[in-house]
C-alpha cells in the first residue's frame, strides 16, 4: 500500500470486499444490521452507561457548560438506536441522531421522547435521515459529536474525520473496537469457502490519519467492556449465516461452527477523543 494513511485505511477496506460470484450464488446481500441488536445494546447504555466514551462525553459536555454557562448540545453521528447519545441526555440541552436507516431513526426516537421529556428542563432532540459528511450542513455543528462504531464503514476516512472535527465546538468522540469487527469470522470463511479474509485496517491506522491530519488533543483509550450478547441463538445464526454468504439451509451447519466459537461476553473497545474545530458560542 502507497500514499497517505488514509488512502492506505480505504485500501485496506477495499479488501474486505466480497467476492462477486459468492454474492450471487447466495442470492442475498452479506451487509446490513439487524434493528434489534442495536436496540438492545441502546437499552443497555441508557440504563447503566460506564465506559471511556460514555465518561469522555460528560467530560466535554460539562467543560462546554463551564466555558459558556449553559448545558452542551450532543451529535450523534451514526446514531443507530441511541447508545452513544442517548445516556448523555442528563448533561445535554440537545440531542441531534442522524444516521442513514429510517428504522433505526425510529428505535432511536421511541427512546429519546420519553427520556428526553423527564429531563429538567426537557431536552431538544431531533432526527435527521442521512449519510455523513453529505448531511453536515444540514445537522449543523454541536458541543461534542459523538460516532461509536461506523469508522470501519467508511472508505473515504480522510472527509470523514475531518467532517466531525469541524463539527465539534468542544470535542469529538469516536469508539471502535481495534480491529475490523467481522475480523472475528474470518476462521469462518476459511472453512466454508476456503478463503483467506483480511486482517487491516486497524485502530492504529486510524490514529495514523488523525495525526495525518494535525488535530488537537487527541487521547487513546484502550479498554474492555463487559456485554451481553443482543442476539438470540437463532437470529445470529441467521447473520452470519448470511454474512458468509450462504443459504438459509446452511444454517444448522454453521450452528456447529459457532458452538465451538461462543459469543465474547468481554469486547475490545478503544475512544478516541480529540477537540473540534467548530467556532465555540461561548
Amino acid at each position: 500500500m502507497t500514499g497517505t494513511a488514509a488512502d492506505r485505511w480505504g485500501e485496506a477496506l477495499d479488501s474486505w470486499a466480497v467476492p462477486e460470484p459468492l454474492v450471487a450464488a447466495a442470492g442475498r446481500s452479506p451487509w446490513g444490521h439487524p434493528v434489534a441488536g442495536f436496540a438492545a445494546r441502546a437499552d443497555a447504555e441508557i440504563l447503566a452507561p460506564s465506559g471511556a466514551s460514555f465518561e469522555r462525553a460528560v467530560e466535554a459536555l460539562e467543560v462546554a457548560e463551564a466555558a459558556t454557562g449553559r448545558s452542551g448540545d450532543v451529535l450523534d453521528i451514526g446514531a443507530g438506536a441511541g447508545a452513544a447519545s442517548l445516556p448523555l441526555i442528563p448533561w445535554a440541552s440537545g440531542v441531534t441522531a442522524l444516521d442513514p436507516s429510517a428504522e433505526m431513526l425510529a428505535a432511536f426516537s421511541a427512546r429519546a421522547a420519553g427520556l428526553a421529556d423527564a429531563a429538567s428542563p426537557p431536552v431538544a432532540v431531533r432526527t435527521v435521515l442521512g449519510s455523513w459528511p453529505d448531511a453536515a450542513g444540514e445537522v449543523g455543528t454541536a458541543d461534542v459529536v459523538v460516532c461509536h462504531h461506523v469508522l470501519f464503514n467508511v472508505r473515504e476516512i480522510g472527509g470523514f474525520l475531518e467532517a466531525l472535527t469541524a463539527a465539534a465546538r468542544f470535542r469529538v468522540v469516536v469508539e471502535i473496537p481495534p480491529l475490523h469487527p467481522l475480523t472475528w469470522m474470518n476462521p469462518l470463511w476459511e472453512k466454508f469457502h476456503g478463503l483467506r479474509r483480511p486482517d487491516v485496517p486497524s485502530v492504529d491506522d486510524l490514529v495514523a490519519v488523525l495525526h495525518e491530519q494535525d488535530v488537537r488533543a487527541l487521547s487513546v483509550d484502550r479498554w474492555v467492556r463487559a456485554e451481553a450478547e443482543t442476539l438470540s441463538p437463532a437470529e445470529r445464526i441467521a447473520l452470519v449465516t448470511r454474512r458468509l454468504c450462504l443459504p438459509p439451509e446452511r444454517e444448522p451447519e454453521v450452528a456447529v461452527q459457532l458452538s465451538d466459537q461462543p459469543p465474547a461476553e468481554l469486547h475490545r473497545v478503544v475512544t478516541l477523543t480529540w477537540k473540534g474545530s467548530a467556532a465555540s458560542q461561548a
